[in-house]
């Protein structure tokens, strides 16, 4: 595929501002790249771990502009040469794509001028004749004037992470290698799209970070750790299934969108390509056909960033809350068995006689001493396991915040703890909660 630029100084400049911000974005997540990779080489040794991240893996995607861009418009024309049947062929575009927008009548110059530049996707010429499939996109500057609202985004939504995965041959991949799913997704040009995607171009860590094991994961604190190093809100994972019918048959594909961490399923479809050849064409309309359910999704007000994700406000998971209440109420009916068996029986009337009621549950009061700073270290095996801890020390009485301040997964991590009170009284509330406690002073490690 080539593109022909009526104007390449602006993109060229456009081109160097996107590359400068993901490469700030690459620096960034650098250190929880590191951090999955240190974890990785004590578990799997180096030699296989670098095995992942070396190569060429990631597609960079292209650069993404505000213009009106119309996709996949057939052409044919005649001329006395073939330049001339081009050129009328480009024109014969230029037209069906500004119908495409709904734009005014326009003579041929007038339209021509409002064109910025030409995406050859596929084209036959011969002596007289010109067979092509072309993208027109129209600069949005000067064309806006014309279509008012059409053929524009009105409303655009939050940052979304974007996770191509690929189900071909049994085997689930997405940055492992160079794959025709993620490649359609880095050509789609989002910049007349609602939805404002954040495309990883798959190199370096971006491998080990997002794999086709994420989607499965429900952890709210690796998510959040994860959309931070991309600068995103939320996550939208693009799922593609290929099946072969027989060597240079057809290839069935099916194609669900889905979005956010719990893996909801916003919309699915199936498509067909009639060999190996077409299936690049199919991908690409694949892509539109997601890019058009998180529009709609995004129109009905489903496409809203999860709150349990939020950096600024951060809230405990959904999953967590519902175990920490089960476990509440658990503990609330046995203290009422246990009262029940402790009734007495009155000796002259042989009646049961109910024991004092038990004093209503109240919160347990916290220290009105001023909050210290403490240093807490614990061993996470997994990503549960960060959660787990996290919600086990919140709910002992007196923490007034707590929060992480490193992961390490397969080792230990680290979190910070406001207590109202003194870091003993604090070592003696987690032993009385179960834990082990070593260490002294503001700086404790813990373990079950």
């Amino acid at each position: 595929m080539t593109q022909l630029n009526a104007s390449s100084a602006p993109r060229t400049a456009l081109f160097h501002q996107a590359f400068a911000l993901r490469s700030r974005r690459w620096l960034a997540g650098a250190g929880l790249a590191a951090l999955a990779l240190a974890g990785g080489i004590a578990l799997v040794g180096p030699a296989r771990l670098i095995a992942q991240i070396e190569g060429e893996r990631g597609i960079a995607p292209v650069v993404a502009t505000g213009d009106i861009e119309v996709n996949g418009v057939e052409v044919e024309a005649t001329g006395k040469t073939g330049t001339e049947a081009r050129d009328a062929g480009w024109h014969q575009a230029y037209e069906k794509a500004w119908a495409q927008v709904h734009g005014p009548a326009m003579g041929g110059s007038a339209l021509e001028s409002l064109v910025s530049s030409v995406v050859v996707e596929q084209e036959q010429i011969g002596p007289h004749r010109y067979h092509a499939r072309l993208g027109i996109v129209f600069d949005r500057g000067r064309a806006g004037a014309y279509l008012s609202d059409n053929g524009a985004a009105v409303r655009r939504s939050a940052p979304m992470l974007l996770v191509p995965v690929l189900y071909s041959g049994g085997v689930a991949q997405v940055y492992e290698v160079r794959g025709p799913w993620q490649r359609a997704w880095a050509q789609f040009r989002t910049g007349a799209s609602a939805i404002d995607y954040v495309r990883p171009n798959g190199g370096g860590g971006d491998s080990l970070l997002l794999n086709a094991g994420q989607p499965s994961r429900r952890s709210r604190l690796w998510w959040r750790d994860i959309l931070d190093q991309f600068g995103a809100s939320d996550v939208l994972l693009a799922e593609a299934r290929l099946e072969r019918q027989w060597p240079g048959g057809p290839v069935n594909a099916s194609f669900t969108a889905r979005f956010g961490p719990d893996n909801q399923a916003l919309g699915s479809f199936t498509l067909t390509a009639p060999d190996e050849a077409g299936v690049p064409a199919m991908l690409a309309q694949a892509v539109q056909r997601c890019d058009q359910i998180y529009t709609d999704a995004l129109n009905r007000g489903q496409l809203r960033p999860d709150p349990t994700l939020s950096l600024e406000h951060p809230q405990i998971d959904p999953g967590l809350a519902r175990l920490i209440a089960m476990g509440r109420a658990a503990e609330a009916q046995a203290a009422a068995a246990a009262a029940q068996a402790a009734a007495a029986f009155d000796p002259l009337t042989g009646a049961a006689v109910p024991s004092a009621p038990p004093p209503e549950a109240r919160p347990e009061a916290r220290p009105s001493a001023a909050a210290v700073g403490v240093v807490l270290q614990f061993p996470t095996p997994d990503a549960r396991s960060v959660d787990g801890a996290l919600a086990a020390v919140r709910a002992i009485g007196g923490v007034q915040s707590a929060s992480i301040a490193s992961i390490a997964l397969g080792g230990s991590s680290v979190m910070r703890v406001n207590y109202g009170g003194n870091p003993a009284d604090f070592a003696a509330a987690l032993k009385a909660h179960g834990w082990q406690v070593s260490g002294s002073g503001a700086a404790l490690r813990i373990r079950r």
